[in-house]
């Protein structure tokens, strides 16, 4: 078990055992660790980065097991954090418990929405990211076969895919998409050595760009494409410089803008509901030096048109998560 800065200091400890009250915010990465190079490491970015800019302190915490949900939440709220930040969805049972005990502390989940009024609930909409470079897979396809590798079977993994696959098949619709699931437990966000399993074998079925969104599993994908000769995308953190030359791009979750305007806004934090999406640059395609050499002109202006059309309504991407079906697919 990992934890960190304050809370594993001598002074705090003397501090929590005193009830001395803690101003520092703080945040709680999920399984996969925060140097994860996907989803915890964008979170971590955005506490970093609010760190640099107003020379403020957080404490952190690395989970290594489920079971320490509610109790690293409990230590952070009694020590007086405020508020506390949870990267990922998993947290949400956890927290609808000790958010109840705790009324004068704020909390922020990210992924996943808690109805309580001390929480705030911060979702991206993963599906027209995903189906924006859907439109750049098929694009670079040469085969006209693309797929997917995802990390935990879940309804928020699906809902990539399945954005994913339409923008594909609104582009190509010829295109075939092969959708791979790592596994059904929380291991499968940290498992490298099957995601390169998974995207040998859909390179044998005739793949040549496959996305990962799959946490640290990724990693995994990334680097048999790279060995294989096809491309991959990227998801979450940009990680188009990980492999370059062979990441066309990344579907960036603003995780890290999150975490930041969360710590920026400190105790006064709002309760309740925010989406992120294409309007306010909550996700979407990264663009660099490291994968510009893959990206044409063309390319660059089908993403432009296909994101002023959904963000104009005119183009609907379908949401796994408000009808669990994948009518691309």
């Amino acid at each position: 078990m990992t934890l960190m800065k304050t809370i594993l200091g001598a002074t705090a400890t003397l501090a929590l055992s005193a009830g001395a009250v803690l101003a520092d915010p703080a945040i709680v990465f999920d399984l996969g660790g925060k140097f994860d190079k996907s989803f915890n490491e964008a979170a971590y970015n955005g506490a970093e980065r609010w760190a640099s800019e107003t020379g403020g302190s957080y404490d952190e915490f690395e989970l290594s097991a489920d079971a320490q949900r509610e109790q690293v939440l409990r230590r952070f709220a009694e020590g007086g954090n405020n508020p506390i930040v949870m990267a990922g969805f998993s947290f949400a049972s956890a927290l609808e418990t000790v958010a109840a005990d705790f009324p004068d502390t704020k909390f922020v989940i990210i992924d996943m929405v808690v109805d309580a009024p001390n929480v705030r609930s911060i979702v991206f909409d993963e599906h027209t990211g995903s189906y924006l470079v859907g439109v750049m897979a098929a694009m670079a396809s040469e085969s006209g076969t693309v797929s997917f590798v995802g990390g935990m079977d879940i309804p928020l993994i699906s809902k990539f895919a399945c954005g994913y696959a339409q923008g594909v098949k609104d582009t190509n619709p010829d295109a075939n998409v092969i959708v791979n699931m790592t596994g059904t437990t929380p291991s499968a966000w940290n498992d490298p050595v099957k995601g390169s399993e998974l995207t040998r074998g859909q390179i044998s079925q005739g793949s040549d760009v496959v996305f990962a969104a799959a946490g640290g599993t990724g990693l995994g994908v990334l680097q048999t494409a790279k060995d294989e000769g096809i491309l991959a995308i990227g998801v979450d953190s940009n990680q188009n410089h990980l492999q370059p030359g062979s990441v066309l791009t990344s579907m960036v979750k603003r995780v890290d803008n999150a975490v930041y305007e969360s710590f920026t806004a400190g105790e006064g934090v709002e309760p309740g509901f925010a989406a992120m999406g294409l309007a306010n640059e909550g996700v979407g395609p990264a663009f660099d030096d490291s994968n510009a050499p893959l990206v044409t002109d063309e390319m660059k202006a089908a993403v432009e048109e296909a994101k002023a059309k959904i963000i104009a309504g005119d183009i609907v991407v379908h949401d796994y998560m408000s009808d669990e079906s994948c009518p691309s697919l």
